[in-house]
């Protein structure tokens, strides 16, 4: 009697995983034809924005964080070394943003003297708080908030223009009558992103 109970139970347990296994392939039969499904691809298309969008945000924020979490004589080579971007030449970047932020102090709301400009554009990112501390040793401001803040402000920004971007792609997808989410996961899909 006890050896008919196992034998019954092991063809269930047979049962059971041939079951799943059909299952599993039936599943992975589904998202290949998912993938190459002509109106699957003029569906993922539609997202093609919405998904560059997202990826410049997450680098945005990525560089945010690294920018908010290192002193300003460390930020080119903390941003070299956390994001591994070997394209990029961040010291010439944050010295370009420098500049033009104090341009735009000097120029525009002319709350900074043009002394600073030009010391500025001659100093190196590594050296500049302290070179206008010396040289402006009665600023009643704080150099080293002033020029973290030039980098800071630009990532905030360009967050929250991304995040309005993407903001704008889902309010297209929803006025088109169609599911974000099922839009993206279609994307992903054809795409064969897995995350």
């Amino acid at each position: 009697m006890d050896e008919l109970k196992a034998f019954l139970s092991s063809d269930e347990n047979d049962a059971f995983a041939d079951d799943a296994e059909g299952k599993k392939k039936d599943e992975l039969a589904s998202k290949k034809v998912t993938k190459h499904n002509p109106k699957n691809i003029e569906l993922a298309k539609l997202y093609n924005d919405a998904y560059e969008y997202e990826q410049e945000l997450a680098s945005f924020e990525e560089e945010l964080a690294v920018v908010e979490a290192h002193k300003t004589e460390e930020l080119a080579s903390a941003l070299s070394r956390e994001l591994c971007d070997d394209e990029r030449d961040y010291d010439k970047e944050l010295q370009g943003i420098l500049v033009a932020t104090w341009v735009h102090k000097v120029e525009t709301l002319k709350t900074h003297p043009q002394e600073q400009l030009d010391l500025i554009k001659d100093c190196t990112l590594s050296n500049v708080v302290e070179k206008l501390s010396s040289a402006f040793p009665e600023y009643e401001g704080d150099f080293s908030k002033e020029v973290k803040a030039a980098f800071s402000d630009r990532l905030k920004t360009l967050v929250a223009i991304k995040k309005e971007h993407i903001k704008e792609e889902i309010a297209e997808l929803k006025i088109a009558g169609l599911k974000p989410t099922y839009v993206k996961r279609i994307y992903k899909q054809v795409n064969g992103i897995s995350k």
